[in-house]
């Protein structure tokens, strides 16, 4: 494929060079037949010019179609001898200066044709410019020679011109073989070039660690297909991005001691990342620093589970103190309560001093629900797993919901997006109703002038993923951090402990609850259950549950809950 394409341009290259040397031929002799006397058939030179122009012209059109390029060349070069020929016959033959057109026509054959072809063509020359010669010198044609020179003379001429066609024929053959093996070496050296190249780049495709370069103005000049993977962008959006663009905090330099740094990225797919980057200057030998590398590791998963770990260790140290506490204060608590009932029914109190009772008592009350909070938080947990369908549990939820805020007037509508009919998960029906009541308390009190409040359920690979989003004022990323850990609540008078119960009934699941949430955008609880799809799977897990010894406090499996700080993007 590749000899028939060069064949192919050498004789698009030829067309062109002979259209430009009958140009030049053509001006010369007009521009000579002006100035001075001579036997120059002008008509009929300028006939056979314009012959050999349309001749050129169909080789043109030939070689758009006809894919024998060998065939085209050979009649090509024996076209040009016999023109050639003719002109050096109608110039004054043995008087003609265009001789060198022989030459030039064998070097052609040299390069289009093989190598016994170049003789040959030499000798044809030779035949046919020895039959022009005498053709003329016998006047057996009409000559146009000023001179008439004796027969050996002549014969020294042809003999002549029969060395210098061998010559040409020999040397341009050789440097015919030559061109064509340093082609043919070129072409290897090409090849195994490109094969490195594209070894090279397979080797970066395949590193499972991200992959950036840029130029020493920052802008990126290469991303592997692990980074475009972890940054969730394609080739063409990260190529000339300026790359500290792309991160919400500042990049490792090689000015600075340390060569990595952890880095945030807010993701297109409204997850925020975390990623370790170490950066290496991009070094070429004799050119110096052309660049820098940068080399991504996602560490999102990692600083997860670690959030995790710290997580339920501060759970932990709660629900013991909470389990220990608990009864010696609410003992004194019920006698203070006690006590300042009675003595609020004391006649002799004046409006003052009962003021302050009910201030006492009211107080007492909400210490009281807190402690039963912790109690409930703190003891251990039976649960009654069964075949449970989710929509019932949440429209039950939000029919009880859209009642209470219908009377007191909230301004909040509801909306639903379920994405299908039936949602069955192997669960504890009244624990998710807990869970799901949580989650529309905490988005009316986050709309507390109003707004919308959106339900949704949809098929998310094994799981169901349900959604609970408000349109309230959003939550700082600090606030997601911990939203989750007891006494974290961000609403007058909460205890911060309903989301953390919420938590422990998700790991009871073994499912996944996050925030995402952005400050002015609403925040959105979304929870994930494993979906419950045939009666053998349901049998099989719920044996597995039928051994699992009740809750007592905290979750026993971290793995198998999403980091509650899990912001969204």
């Amino acid at each position: 494929m590749q000899s028939t394409f060069d064949e192919r341009n050498w004789l698009a290259w030829l067309v062109k060079v002979r259209i430009l040397i009958l140009t030049f031929l053509l001006g010369l002799e007009l521009l000579v037949a002006h100035f001075t006397p001579t036997p120059l058939p002008l008509r009929l030179f300028i006939g056979t010019i314009l012959l050999w122009y349309t001749l050129s012209l169909f080789y043109v059109v030939l070689l758009s179609f006809w894919q024998e390029h060998r065939l085209q060349a050979s009649l090509q070069v024996l076209t040009d001898l016999a023109l050639v020929s003719l002109v050096v016959h109608e110039t004054g033959g043995w008087d003609s200066s265009l001789n060198f057109l022989y030459p030039l026509v064998i070097i052609v054959a040299s390069v289009l044709l093989p190598r016994v072809w170049a003789h040959l063509v030499a000798a044809l020359a030779f035949i046919l410019y020895g039959t022009v010669l005498e053709l003329n010198y016998y006047g057996l044609v009409h000559s146009y020679c000023t001179t008439h020179p004796e027969l050996k003379a002549l014969q020294a001429i042809i003999f002549v011109n029969l060395f210098a066609f061998l010559a040409v024929a020999y040397l341009g053959g050789l440097l015919a073989a030559k061109l064509r093996q340093v082609r043919v070496e070129l072409k290897d050296a090409s090849g195994a070039l490109e094969n490195l190249q594209a070894l090279h780049e397979n080797i970066i495709h395949s590193i499972s660690s991200g992959l950036i370069t840029t130029g020493l103005d920052g802008r990126i000049t290469l991303v592997n297909s692990a980074a475009q993977k972890l940054l969730e962008r394609f080739h063409s959006e990260l190529l000339g991005t300026p790359v500290n663009k792309l991160f919400l905090d500042a990049l490792p330099n090689m000015e600075s001691e340390r060569s990595h740094a952890e880095v945030r990225l807010d993701a297109p797919g409204a997850y925020r990342k975390t990623f370790r980057v170490r950066v290496a200057a991009l070094t070429v030998p004799g050119r110096g620093v052309l660049g820098y590398v940068y080399a991504l590791d996602d560490l999102t998963e990692i600083r997860r589970l670690e959030r995790e770990v710290r997580m339920q260790d501060r759970l932990a140290a709660v629900g013991r103190l909470a389990a220990a506490i608990a009864h010696e204060i609410r003992n004194p608590l019920t006698s203070i309560a006690g006590s300042a009932s009675m003595l609020s029914a004391a006649t002799e109190m004046s409006e003052e001093h009962r003021k302050l009772l009910e201030i006492v008592t009211r107080e007492s009350q909400r210490l009281n629900n807190i402690i039963s909070d912790f109690l409930a938080y703190s003891r251990g947990k039976q649960y009654h797993f069964d075949k449970v369908d989710l929509l019932p549990l949440v429209e039950d939820t939000l029919t009880l919901m859209q009642h209470r805020m219908t009377a007191e007037n909230t301004g909040i509508s509801i909306e639903r997006h379920f994405a299908v009919r039936e949602a069955w998960v192997l669960a504890d029906g009244d624990k998710i109703k807990q869970v799901f009541w949580n989650f529309c308390e905490n988005a009316v009190r986050a709309m507390p002038s109003g707004g919308t409040f959106t339900v949704g359920i949809e098929p998310l690979g094994a799981d169901w993923q349900l959604s609970f989003a408000d349109s309230g004022t959003g939550m700082s990323p600090q606030q997601i951090e911990k939203i989750f850990e007891p006494f974290q609540s961000s609403f007058e008078g909460g205890t911060g402990l309903g989301l953390a119960i919420v938590y422990q009934i998700v790991q009871a699941h073994e499912g996944k609850v996050w925030a995402r949430s952005r400050q002015g955008q609403g925040t959105a609880l979304v929870l994930k259950l494993r979906r419950l799809e045939t009666e053998r799977t349901f049998s099989l897990r719920l044996g597995k549950v039928a051994g699992r010894q009740p809750q007592t406090g905290l979750p026993a499996e971290p793995a198998s809950v999403a980091a509650p700080g899990r912001a969204r993007g």
